[in-house]
């Protein structure tokens, strides 16, 4: 898992997120890429998808960059909804069981890079009396993996129809990317007698603020330019614990591009992500050293 170091504005390092001590009817959210883990979860399935036959090199390099894309210039609700048919496109006529037969590939890949940080703030809420939540784009059969391998209560995503044990390729609930990722939590919040407004959520993306307004404590997670200028406009928390992660987020995926796309791109992008990971820890280094970090 992730040692790096948690510090919110003002400079000063902390384990966590600051979680007050008792919960009255208030549960925790957890965005997933790049909130709760490093980079993104895709990008591991993907690769397992590739290894068990079940993609070809050409599908899961578009599928990565398509990803890239849509995480690094934001997405219109036609492109939303662009990525979420690509998503049922592929599913269909794929049996539940191939896609369960990945996770544990997947998590090899996913698990060392979780946010202590994050997660030691959602064990906080949870000795708090708050249930806590994964909610993610991703499936809801990868938010319920992710939860409980984590040990936490819930995961929130995306539901696919599923029939005589195969999925169809249709949607069976929102699709939770922005409106619907806050749609998905007050549907979570009425069943289980949630009250939204002493809830947290936590996320680093500005296509969350649905989310983020839906509750009444926001805390932004590494955020992107335009979430920390609303959540530093707003007053909101902001964690900040990813100096190295931000700079290797891209190399990561490129590299995976390369792995998948052939030897020579491998081999080109593997030189351009040590590259960077020097720079980075570099830079990382002295950073930690103006701010009296210890390594």
């Amino acid at each position: 898992m992730s040692e790096l170091a948690s510090v919110p504005e003002g400079g000063k390092p902390e384990a966590a997120a600051s979680v007050p001590e008792k919960g009255r009817s208030g549960a925790a959210f957890f965005d997933l890429d790049k909130t709760l883990i490093e980079g993104s979860s895709g990008v591991h399935f993907a690769r397992a998808a590739y290894r068990a036959g079940l993609a070809t090199r050409r599908q899961i390099a578009g599928d990565v960059w398509a990803n890239l894309q849509f995480r690094l210039h934001g997405s219109t609700d036609e492109k939303a909804d662009e990525l979420r048919k690509r998503i049922f496109d592929a599913i269909a006529g794929v049996p539940v069981i191939e896609l369960k037969r990945l996770v544990p590939s997947a998590l090899a890949g996913i698990l060392p890079r979780v946010y202590e940080p994050v997660l030691r703030t959602a064990f906080a809420h949870q000795d708090a009396g708050r249930p806590t939540f994964i909610v993610t784009a991703a499936s809801q059969e990868t938010a319920d993996v992710l939860a409980y391998v984590l040990t936490l209560d819930g995961g929130i995503g995306s539901r696919s129809e599923i029939r005589d044990g195969i999925y169809t390729g249709r949607p069976a609930g929102p699709f939770t990317y922005r409106d619907g990722k806050a749609e998905a939590i007050r549907q979570v919040a009425q069943r289980q007698g949630i009250d939204l407004a002493q809830s947290y959520a936590y996320s680093d993306s500005e296509s969350d603020l649905p989310m983020l307004r839906a509750v009444g404590h926001p805390v932004a997670v590494n955020p992107d330019r335009d979430l920390e200028r609303i959540a530093r406009a707003e007053g909101w928390q902001i964690m900040r614990f990813d100096w190295l992660a931000r700079r290797l987020r891209i190399a990561s995926t490129v590299g995976a591009v390369g792995l998948v796309g052939g030897g020579g791109g491998y081999l080109v992008a593997r030189q351009r992500s040590r590259s960077r990971l020097e720079r980075a820890k570099a830079a990382s280094r002295r950073r930690r050293s103006r701010l009296g970090v210890p390594f």
